[in-house]
C-alpha cells in the first residue's frame, strides 16, 4: 500500500514537472523578461512554443499510436534518439528564426542551450540513459538564478522532487539523474556566459 502511493506521488511529480510543460515554463519566462511589452512577449511565447515544443510533442503522440514508443516519456533508450534528433533540428531552426528576426538576446541564449544540451544528450543517449525530466527542471532553476539570484536557488527543492521521482519510479538509476542536473546546469551557465548574461 506504501509503495502505491509512492509511487502515485512520484508519477504525479513527474507528469507535473515534465519536460513539455518545463521547457514551455523557460520560454514563457525569458519571454517576458526579455521583450518590449506584453504583447511581444506572447508572440514570442507562441512562435517558440509552436516551433520548438508542438513539433516534438506531435511526434511522441504520433510514435506512440503507432506503438514506436512505450510511452509518452519513454524509459526505453532506443526509442529517445528520433525524438532527441527532432529537438535539435527544432532548436535550430528557432535558433535560426531567432537571429534572422533580431529577436532579444536572451531567447538566442535560451535556444543555442537548448541546442547544445540536445546535442550532447544525443550523443550520450547512443550508450547511456540520462534523465531528461532532472535536467530540463535543473535547466529552469539555473535560469532562475541567473535571472533573480541566490533567492532563486529555493528552486533547487523541485530538482530534488523531480529527481526524487525518477528514482522511486525506477527510471533512471542515481548517476543518471546527477549527470542530468549537472550537465544540465553547466551548459546552461556556459551558454548564458558567452550571451553576457552570467
Amino acid at each position: 500500500m506504501q509503495t502505491d502511493v509512492r509511487k502515485r506521488i512520484a508519477d504525479l511529480i513527474s507528469n507535473i514537472l515534465n519536460p513539455f510543460l518545463v521547457s514551455l515554463i523557460i520560454i514563457v519566462l525569458l519571454s517576458f523578461e526579455s521583450a518590449s511589452g506584453i504583447s511581444d512577449a506572447l508572440k514570442w511565447s507562441l512562435i517558440l512554443a509552436a516551433i520548438s515544443i508542438l513539433p516534438v510533442f506531435s511526434a511522441v503522440v504520433y510514435l506512440l499510436r503507432k506503438g514506436k514508443l512505450d510511452g509518452i516519456f519513454t524509459a526505453v533508450r532506443r526509442q529517445r534518439t528520433t525524438i532527441y534528433v527532432l529537438s535539435g533540428v527544432c532548436a535550430a531552426v528557432g535558433y535560426v528564426i531567432l537571429l534572422i528576426s533580431k529577436a532579444p538576446l536572451m531567447l538566442r541564449a535560451a535556444f543555442a542551450t537548448g541546442l547544445s544540451g540536445v546535442i550532447a544528450f544525443t550523443v550520450i543517449n547512443l550508450w547511456w540513459k540520462i534523465s531528461l525530466h532532472t535536467a530540463l527542471v535543473t535547466a529552469l532553476v539555473t535560469v532562475m538564478v541567473i535571472l533573480y539570484g541566490w533567492i532563486a536557488t529555493a528552486g533547487l527543492v523541485l530538482v530534488l522532487l523531480i529527481a526524487w521521482a525518477r528514482l522511486a519510479l525506477r527510471q533512471h538509476s542515481l548517476a543518471q539523474v546527477v549527470a542530468g542536473a549537472v550537465l544540465a546546469a553547466l551548459i546552461t551557465v556556459a551558454a548564458f556566459y558567452l550571451f553576457g548574461f552570467v
